[in-house]
């Protein structure tokens, strides 16, 4: 059995990815603007997200790849944030 990861930037990495998708969404000018530029960049940034969770899928805590595993991106953000004080 693996240890959980203890890359702080690994998880600085995924944190970020995270916030810039909570950005995209939060965006009304572009989404009012170019609706279909928000649904790219969301698109990219959750594949980004998608990418990161398979690289460390086996060295994450059973917590974090549950809340990845299950797209609770809110959830995953609040215990990077508790885990990186």
């Amino acid at each position: 059995m693996t240890s959980p990861i203890t890359d702080s930037k690994a998880l600085h990495d995924l944190q970020t990815l995270l916030t810039r998708r909570l950005e995209v969404i939060a965006n009304k000018d572009l989404r009012e603007s170019d609706p279909s530029a928000q649904l790219a960049q969301l698109q990219q940034v959750s594949e980004s997200i998608g990418k990161w969770h398979l690289c460390h899928r086996a060295t994450i805590s059973a917590r974090l790849n549950h809340f990845l595993d299950q797209a609770s991106y809110q959830k995953a953000l609040d215990y990077l944030a508790a885990e990186l004080k």
